[in-house]
């Protein structure tokens, strides 16, 4: 089995689910938030855009270290800009994983915050929870979509708004 074959053809579809559901973010609502808790609708779209670049550095390093960088989201203030922030996110993960040798999928690979150790994996590990990532974020993103009122697509089959419901 060729396994980088298969990631890059994981990492295809589910990007066509998740720009679907990007080009869906209304430029008027992007302070809006459905809980003082949750996040703005543009920080959890800006977020879901970026995670394909994950990837990268889970190709190119072998650790993250929140603590060692001043990361700073995107700015994004249009839903052009962001389906433009996730097109060359997707395009620099989708790079990045396609020239990645498959005998380096098993070098380990930390994410941390200093001292704190969030993950402890492999660099296949990364590149798994990177995709983890965009699905559960994208699903998050479905609800505030759906608590706005706005049909949301099917993901891995028809949703209820294409099923009639």
């Amino acid at each position: 089995m060729d396994i980088i074959k298969e990631l890059l053809t994981e990492m295809e579809n589910e990007a066509v689910t998740t720009r679907k559901m990007l080009a869906l973010v209304p430029d008027d609502r992007l302070d809006w938030s459905p809980h003082p808790k949750s996040m703005t609708l543009k920080q959890l779209a800006t977020h879901v855009a970026e995670i394909p670049s994950w990837v990268v550095i889970a190709v190119d390093h072998d650790e993250l270290d929140f603590n060692a960088g001043s990361y700073q989201p995107a700015p994004v203030s249009s839903n052009a800009d962001l389906l433009a922030l996730f097109d060359q996110s997707y395009q620099a993960g989708h790079a990045a994983l396609s020239r990645l040798p498959e005998s380096n999928l098993d070098t380990p690979w930390i994410m941390r915050g200093g001292e704190i150790v969030y993950l402890d994996t492999t660099k296949y590990g990364m590149v798994r929870h990177a995709f983890a990532q965009t699905i559960h974020h994208r699903a998050q993103l479905g609800v505030f979509l759906r608590l706005l009122d706005i049909a949301i697509p099917g993901s891995y089959g028809p949703s209820a708004d294409e099923m009639g419901g």
